[in-house]
């Protein structure tokens, strides 16, 4: 296995290779064995393996900082549900994205479908942060009753009949009823148009592939984000680091630097810089999609701490003083707002990979066959 020859551009057929990297290639006929040694080779695949697969161990890292806070709920809370779910997300984008890379040259059939599970890792990702968007960040967001003691819990049990006889007599606004009806069923809708379109770019638009994709998952990021944008137009909007200048100014920095990561990422995957002004030379290390994984993962590790301030607000003051003006709080996750709508989006999306598949296995199946004669 170690001794399997690394091929140029011009060896392999010619939907393998990538814009401006001649050389590093394995032949699309490996076995899953000869694909996970190749982790540990100098492929033009493995630097784009291990940037997203070590981020794994960091991310989880930092997330299970979380359930050490002073006052913080069982990890098993319905309070968490949300998280786990942005845990989720985000552990489908790394590990579907690294396997993926790591995975591809099996077949060109499997190829194919690598990447359309890839796409459909990113869309689970983007609902599961507009999960935790939607509970943490929301601008109505708070805790009700769920179950949890803290220093907190008798002044909140205190307004909770305050709360349902203010709430009956507010009206919504259309941005509250945006949120409240709308914003979940959007990003479902964003996620699964988007995988659609990604999928459709290894066969259309193959000249601008890596535009469309990059462009295309603007409309979630803008939907998913829909929530942080309102909060930073209007700070005095009531959540619970609103009330707070230091916080309100630790979620806007992370969030800032999270969109900084995110265009960034942006312009390595289009521009294909540096290996578009040095073809051959990054062809193992230092090509433009090791710096659009490095970055990617950087905007979610911002993303991460900003969603953590928000969550540290909301149990230092999970109810906020009700006026004339303060929106109702939001009723409480639940496996079926949470987990529920996880899993109803991954069937689909698994429709979709299956259905494109399909297609795949059509297109390349007589090619593949005169490639194992190889």
């Amino acid at each position: 296995m170690w001794s399997l020859p690394l091929l140029r551009y011009t060896d392999v057929p010619p939907r393998v290779t990538e814009n401006f990297i001649l050389s590093g290639y394995r032949f699309p006929n490996y076995s899953l064995r000869q694909c996970l040694v190749s982790a540990f080779r100098p492929t033009n695949e493995t630097g784009n393996f291990w940037t997203h697969f070590l981020p794994i161990f960091v991310f989880t890292f930092h997330f299970l900082e979380v359930f050490t806070w002073e006052g913080a709920p069982e990890p098993s809370n319905p309070f968490f549900y949300p998280f786990w779910n942005y845990f989720l997300g985000v552990l489908y984008l790394l590990l579907g994205s690294s396997l993926a890379h790591l995975l591809n040259s099996m077949s060109l059939i499997i190829r194919e479908i690598c990447f359309f599970v890839d796409y459909g890792t990113i869309s689970a990702y983007t609902v599961g942060s507009s999960l935790a968007y939607y509970y943490y960040i929301h601008p109505q967001a708070g805790i009700p009753e769920i179950g949890f003691e803290g220093k907190n819990s008798t002044r909140r049990k205190s307004l909770n009949a305050d709360e349902e006889s203010w709430s009956s007599a507010s009206s919504p606004t259309q941005v509250q009823l945006f949120f409240d009806s709308l914003y979940i069923p959007s990003s479902c809708l964003i996620a699964i148009i988007c995988v659609i379109t990604c999928c459709n770019t290894r066969q259309c638009w193959r000249k601008y592939r890596y535009a469309v994709r990059t462009l295309v998952f603007l409309l979630p990021f803008f939907i998913s984000s829909a929530p942080v944008f309102y909060r930073l137009l209007s700070p005095s909007a009531s959540s619970p680091s609103s009330s707070s200048p230091h916080l309100f100014s630790t979620m806007a920095t992370f969030f800032y630097r999270h969109c900084f990561w995110l265009v960034v990422s942006a312009f390595f995957n289009i521009s294909k810089i540096p290996e578009r002004f040095s073809p051959g030379n990054f062809d193992i290390w230092g090509h433009s999609h090791q710096w659009f994984h490095c970055c990617t993962f950087l905007s979610i590790l911002d993303e991460l701490q900003m969603i953590k301030v928000e969550m540290w607000a909301l149990l230092l003051n999970p109810t906020l003083v009700l006026s004339s003006v303060t929106p109702p709080r939001l009723p409480g996750p639940t496996l079926w707002s949470t987990y529920g709508i996880m899993v109803l989006l991954q069937g689909c999306i698994a429709c979709i990979i299956a259905w494109f598949g399909w297609q795949a296995y059509q297109i390349y199946g007589p090619e593949q066959k005169k490639l194992k004669g190889h």
